[in-house]
């Protein structure tokens, strides 16, 4: 066995000892896949994300090339961790009074602040095992110039789905990701294989038609970007397809039948807070500033802001059918945020069958 190889089986022992599930390693290659997020950048499907559409002095996206972008980079460790609970998922959750955040939103503490102290523990034990300090790491979730999905591909961790999502064939989909950059030459694992054949339930499930092909995601079309990205207004277009989703959207997830037997987690961190799992709409929409900060202090759903939560819960009043929260939607009307007043109006014509429906 030779010294990377050696290193390598090492690191991923310590992933394991450190609470992750899957870990791998991937070379630092210009894939064809980061080709592709170069051409989703440039169609505009990256929305209003533009940290997405970072680039360096040359005018290069950062994300489309490690090399350039951290040319001493020489591997990639991939660490992946299973979030998923013992509750149920969207699509079997039908009371027209509740809304629905995402699965990975439940949780105790922010998954970045989770994964990356997991992360920092596989580092550390990295320096340990290596020595020495002329070589470099960064441990990176969510927050750096690199699209993990493709690493993740690469590192034997997942293949990549029709629905952008990284899947594994015993885990599924429910899978948070974290990486470590290293100057070390570290044995690379194979590139897992693509397991969806002929599968199109993702495709066929998006309510919004996100999903404009394999493979492809137009953000702007994606439930998860109009209820946490998005800022201001959602144009009506969405709203009727929005549904009962008030943060986040895990419906391509949900059909999946990589899914049908993903184990539960055992996760602290990751348990559901009281009251996130089907949340009643009317709470949302009326939650004062306090109790928002309370409510998700050290949470994900804070990203889409106190405004952007109760917009998004005045909508699914809107598409709930229920004609009991006329009289909130009447008050929420001179509501001074002018984003839920204008959402509310809209709520209040559809409740009343005076909206056009777009479907």
């Amino acid at each position: 066995m030779n010294q990377s190889t050696h290193i390598t089986d090492l690191v991923k022992q310590a992933a394991r000892e450190a609470g992750f599930e899957l870990a791998g390693v991937a070379p630092v290659h210009d894939f064809a896949e980061l080709d592709r997020f170069r051409e989703w950048i440039a169609a505009g499907r990256a929305g209003e994300m533009k940290y997405m559409e970072a680039r360096d002095e040359s005018g290069s996206l950062k994300r489309a090339s490690l090399r350039s972008t951290l040319p001493w980079v020489r591997s990639v460790i991939v660490c992946a961790i299973n979030y998923n609970t013992a509750q149920p998922y969207s699509i079997q959750a039908h009371n027209p009074q509740r809304g629905w955040i995402a699965r990975y939103a439940w949780g105790q503490q922010d998954y970045h602040d989770a994964v990356l102290n997991r992360l920092r523990v596989v580092e550390t034990k990295l320096r340990a095992i290596v020595g020495g300090s002329e070589w470099q790491t960064r441990c990176y979730v969510d927050t750096g110039p690199i699209v993990e999905r493709i690493y993740a591909k690469y590192a034997g961790v997942g293949w990549i789905g029709k629905n952008t999502c990284i899947l594994n064939q015993k885990m599924g989909s429910w899978l948070f990701l974290g990486v470590i950059l290293t100057s070390l030459g570290l044995e690379p694992d194979l590139p897992a294989p693509d397991r969806c054949g002929s599968c199109t339930r993702c495709i066929d499930a998006c309510p919004t038609d996100a999903l404009v092909a394999p493979y492809q995601l137009d953000s702007n079309r994606c439930i998860s970007y109009l209820t946490i990205e998005m800022r201001g207004m959602i144009a009506e277009a969405m709203r009727e397809g929005m549904g009962h989703e008030v943060f986040g959207c895990d419906i391509c997830q949900d059909v999946c039948p990589w899914n049908r037997k993903a184990p539960a987690t055992e996760v602290a961190e990751f348990q559901p807070r009281e009251g996130l799992v089907n949340p009643a709409l009317e709470w949302l929409a009326g939650m004062t500033a306090e109790e928002f900060r309370e409510k998700f202090r050290g949470s994900a759903v804070r990203r889409a802001k106190r405004s952007g939560l109760r917009r998004n819960a005045v909508i699914a009043m809107g598409n709930s059918g229920e004609r009991r929260f006329g009289p909130l939607l009447e008050k929420l009307k001179a509501d001074e945020d002018a984003v839920v007043a204008e959402s509310a109006e809209w709520a209040a014509k559809r409740l009343s069958g005076e909206a056009p429906r777009t479907t």
